[in-house]
């Protein structure tokens, strides 16, 4: 059965197409390279003993996307990863965001509303929450105006998903809401590889501890939890990959109890910035180089997932403990400046 992941050689989706392979699926990965590497397919190879088709494309060209259905008439699921992510840049250039988020979304519906019958799984985020009422934070929470462009395009993107099953039957989507992935594969063939200066707080612990970065900044110590700092669910990145494929055959088995539903992927466990620190020193033996600074616009204060639904009706839950999490991190962080 053939599946296209796009988006499939970078962070999570590299690690989706892995656990897509262990299974027997056939994959296709279009990426367009722009926060990737074609060597990644060379770990995915090492890990599953299979090559995935890759096609090097740009989902902005309408044109391409079209053709390539037409070429592959058989993909039976379409896992979307392809998107820009970074919060700052979002800010900094809203109409990209826009356009590389949604307009890539838009095209990939258009082709699979032609289909007899689509299944299609978005990779959605926590962000769509923004600062939660109530803790943990349930798939029912209300979805606030949105902090960045970024966040608003995962909002958007679930709301053009939503309205689009609601007038073809024959698609059926799911929309998984990841908190905070990190991690890498324990064969360390792939993992975490950020362009530039890390936007997430775990490459950093890492970049700092090998020596790539001076020091972390842990923004502010004086919020309203146990040691101040900011609580997070930290989700170990293969625990995540092993949702796509859980939810991708609850599409293919006709499971789902609606055509478009929502799940959080999350641990049910909150940890602060100062525990994740700990975490890491526990697991690497490193003491880390950090001080504390001030509180950086935007933060939420602290966001955790209520994983009930993923567990009970999506029958998925998350194996990895924070320390197994930032074991890999550092295994891959040495593995990759060696």
């Amino acid at each position: 059965m053939k599946i296209l992941v796009t988006g499939g050689l970078g962070f999570i989706g590299s690690h989706t197409v892995v656990e897509l392979q262990n299974e027997g699926f056939e994959v296709v990965i279009i990426d367009n390279l722009s926060n990737s590497s074609e060597d990644v397919l060379d770990g995915i190879e090492a890990i599953s003993g299979k090559r995935p088709i890759f096609e090097k494309m740009d989902l902005r060209d309408k044109d391409k996307v079209v053709a390539f259905f037409q070429n592959h008439g058989d993909v039976q699921g379409v896992i979307h990863f392809a998107a820009s992510k970074a919060v700052g840049e979002s800010v900094d250039k809203p109409l990209l965001y826009y356009e590389n988020n949604l307009g890539v979304l838009v095209y990939l519906l258009q082709e699979l509303t032609k289909k007899d019958n689509a299944n299609f799984i978005f990779s959605s985020s926590c962000t769509v929450y923004g600062q939660a009422d109530k803790l943990p934070i349930t798939e029912d929470a209300p979805v606030k105006p949105a902090e960045s462009p970024y966040g608003n395009t995962k909002q958007i993107g679930e709301e053009i998903i939503r309205d689009t099953c609601n007038v073809n039957p024959n698609l059926s989507a799911i929309a998984l809401r990841y908190f905070n992935p990190i991690g890498a594969h324990p064969s360390v063939e792939i993992g975490e590889l950020p362009l530039g200066v890390p936007q997430n707080l775990v490459p950093f612990i890492t970049q700092t501890a090998i020596g790539l970065r001076e020091k972390l900044s842990v923004f502010g110590d004086d919020y309203p939890t146990e040691d101040g700092t900011c609580i997070r669910d930290y989700i170990h990145v293969v625990d995540v990959a092993k949702a796509h494929v859980v939810a991708l055959k609850r599409l293919l088995e006709d499971k789902n109890e609606g055509n478009y539903e929502v799940f959080n992927l999350g641990t049910g466990k909150g940890s602060s910035v100062l525990e994740v620190i700990q975490s890491f020193e526990r697991v690497s033996g490193e003491n880390l180089n950090y001080q504390i600074v001030d509180r950086r616009p935007g933060d939420v204060i602290q966001a955790y997932a209520d994983t009930a639904k993923a567990n009970n009706v999506l029958g998925w839950q998350a194996a990895s403990t924070l320390d197994d999490s930032m074991k890999s991190a550092w295994d891959w962080e040495r593995k990759v400046r060696s």
